[in-house]
């Protein structure tokens, strides 16, 4: 039997040195490899005769991602009940791949598309399937979305409640069908590094690198120092706008509104910051394929550092106001409580994994570009409520300024120019990690004998998370859901893919 190949992060493999186990050996795989704690970063299907299952697995601790897979027919012994991280992957291949995880404790769809081999015209009704429910006396139900008083996506969230107390929360999605990952197939076209950018409307830079990182190392491009730190340098701007702004959205949810005035308008100056960079306050257009659209001069360098400045001292005064507050304490401190165990058990990413003593960070655990042999402090709470995932926000706020402000004086000479592409290697699989600011997104690749896109596959941290955010209700207060929602602010639409 082959052996595991051992990957760097958007390090390509030929498809035929991933070993192929049977599913014993691969469900054993998984739990051995886990146990030593690596985690499942993706697990999905790729439709066929026989489904093919790929799995890899992060090993944060070596830097390695490991790629293995399994054929299987109608139906497999389900991973879940041994390996909760896997559960929502598992229900997304039985209703993508048609194939049924015998033993899924839960087993209902993510997505509601119609089923692989359903020839009928008629669509699944969405949202319209079994929820779990609570039996005894005086317990209730309450029902919130999918169409929601503001301006979001649809979500619905089902509460079983006894009084105000929150027994369970089940978390419904996959309202919007919007098809990404089909549309790449036989990719790349010229519009897909937009709609990459688009997968989550907030993590432009996030998604647009792990992709451009795939293209890169299928067309051997050699990205230049200079554009690998204004790539850095975006992330962090692009982190640094969105925690800003959720710390107001926090402040908010408990009628605190010095800080969540002020975070508004902040945001927007970081926002801003970006448009300097690129013209784009969502850092749209900046990233291509082997490099950045826009370079910095000593002028835009300028106004860059000038701007920031003034935006990170409103936001060190405004937050220091916020946690000195009473009145916000009382409400953040024990709220939407979540243990480091339950965290590694159903694989949280991102801040609020840190928020629960997890130091996972791709930027460190898997560095690619700018960020290899670089030291990058990482910021963590341990006590996993609202209050540590609050606080998360302003500690890497505060670390990604002060990454930004060293490397606007430290900029590389070089130029930002790429060649065209013309061809990518074919018959590779290449997984690729970028740590956007809600956590790891990964994007996976297998090109075909021509090298074009045989198959892509996108995970957005929420995806991860979602289920974080439904066990930390637990026990709590239903009016606590907002205020606990807002701490993990996690996207419908990177979840609809």
């Amino acid at each position: 039997m082959k052996p595991i190949p051992e990957l760097k992060n958007a390090q390509a493999v030929d498809l035929e040195d991933i070993p192929v186990f049977n599913i014993e050996q691969f469900k054993q795989q998984i739990l051995s490899h886990v146990q030593a704690n690596c985690r499942v970063s993706v697990l999905f299907g790729i439709p066929g005769p026989n489904v093919r299952l790929y799995c890899i697995l992060a090993d944060d601790a070596q830097h390695l991602l490991l790629p293995f897979a399994t054929d299987v027919g109608q139906e497999y012994p389900s991973l879940t009940p041994e390996c909760p991280q896997v559960h929502l992957f598992e229900r997304e291949i039985w209703e993508q791949c048609n194939v049924t995880p015998i033993g899924h404790p839960w087993l209902k769809p993510v997505r509601f598309p119609r089923k692989a081999g359903n020839t009928s015209k008629t669509k699944p009704m969405i949202g319209i399937t079994n929820y779990f429910q609570v039996q005894g006396e005086e317990v209730h139900e309450v029902g919130v979305g999918p169409v929601h008083a503001g301006v979001i996506e649809p979500g619905h969230f089902r509460f079983q409640c006894h009084g105000e107390n929150v027994y369970h929360l089940e978390i419904s999605l996959g309202y919007q069908h919007r098809g990404i990952e089909k549309k790449l197939i036989g990719g790349p076209y010229p519009r897909t590094l937009l709609q990459m950018e688009a997968v989550a409307g907030d993590t432009s830079i996030g998604h647009g690198l792990a992709y451009c990182q795939i293209l890169e190392t299928l067309a051997n491009l050699e990205v230049s120092a200079r554009s690998h730190t204004i790539r850095a340098i975006a992330l962090e701007l692009e982190r640094l706008a969105n925690h800003t702004g959720d710390l107001g959205a926090l402040a908010g949810d408990v009628a605190f509104l010095p800080t969540s005035a002020a975070c508004g308008a902040l945001r927007g100056d970081y926002l801003n910051i970006s448009a300097v960079l690129c013209g784009s306050r969502l850092g749209r257009g900046l990233i291509k394929p082997g490099g950045v659209y826009f370079d910095l001069d000593a002028q835009r360098i300028q106004e860059m550092r000038k701007r920031l400045d003034k935006a990170f001292a409103g936001t060190k005064r405004t937050s220091e106001i916020l946690f000195d507050a009473p009145s916000v304490l009382s409400r953040f401190e024990n709220t939407g409580r979540l243990a480091a165990s339950t965290a590694v058990e159903i694989g949280l990413v991102g801040s609020a994994a840190r928020a629960c003593g997890l130091k996972r960070d791709i930027r460190q655990d898997h560095p690619i570009g700018w960020f290899i042999g670089q030291n990058i402090p990482i910021a963590l709470c341990e006590s996993g409520d609202v209050l540590a995932r609050a606080r998360m926000r302003w500690l890497e706020i505060r670390n990604s300024v002060a990454l930004i402000q060293t490397q606007l004086n430290q900029l590389p000479e070089g130029n930002i120019t790429a060649p065209k592409i013309t061809h990518l290697a074919g018959n590779k699989l290449v997984a690729s990690l970028s740590e956007g600011w809600r956590g790891e997104i990964c994007h996976v690749a297998i090109t075909n004998s021509e090298g074009t896109f045989a198959h892509y596959k996108i995970v957005d941290p929420s995806f991860h998370n979602w289920f974080g955010l439904a066990l930390a209700l637990r026990g709590q207060a239903i009016f606590d859901f907002p205020l606990c929602n807002k701490s993990f602010n996690l996207s419908y639409c990177g979840f609809d893919l």
